[in-house]
């Protein structure tokens, strides 16, 4: 069958139904809004499409699309970064019923702080579970950097958090 063609675009299709929310939970963590999360996903998966076949015979299309998401919000923060300044807090906070939710929220916004190498590799690493080698291969950066992003983005979040965070890598 020619590229883009109905039994391509149905495998596709098929695939994003599959694997559409967990990129949207991966841009989510990383973004840290849905608007924002879904525009990420969405840039990805414009970007995959025409390159599907491609990507499905690479062997791992699920670790090449989320590559594609973790750049296409690299690309956006890069944008964002010259020429908008975020605020400490827009709106005055909001006591929760549930003290979970309120730890969930710090630690959340700890994460949220921290710079965007360290923060993609603290999510990739404790949120996607990935294994440091799966890491730098999506990010593209050594497995060392990778290792010393997730200790000081973790040194980074404890220091905000004011507690002691449990550590379990697998070294």
């Amino acid at each position: 069958m020619a590229p883009g063609g109905a039994a391509e675009t149905s495998d596709f299709d098929d695939w994003v139904a599959a694997r559409g929310p967990g990129l949207l939970r991966l841009a989510y963590v990383l973004t840290g809004n849905r608007a924002d999360a879904e525009d990420a996903v969405q840039d990805a998966l414009a970007r995959a499409l025409p390159r599907w076949e491609h990507i499905r015979s690479v062997g791992d299309p699920d670790a090449y699309v989320r590559r594609m998401v973790v750049n296409a919000h690299t690309s956006w923060w890069r944008k964002f970064r010259r020429r908008e300044t975020p605020v400490a807090e827009a709106h005055g906070s909001r006591a929760s019923a549930d003290p979970g939710v309120d730890e969930r929220d710090r630690i959340w916004r700890a994460c949220l702080a921290l710079p965007e190498p360290q923060r993609v590799a603290v999510v990739l690493r404790y949120y996607e579970q990935l294994e440091y080698a799966e890491i730098a291969a999506l990010t593209g950066v050594a497995e060392g950097s990778v290792r010393a992003r997730v200790s000081r983005g973790l040194v980074a979040m404890r220091g905000l958090l004011g507690e002691s965070m449990g550590e379990e890598e697998n070294r």
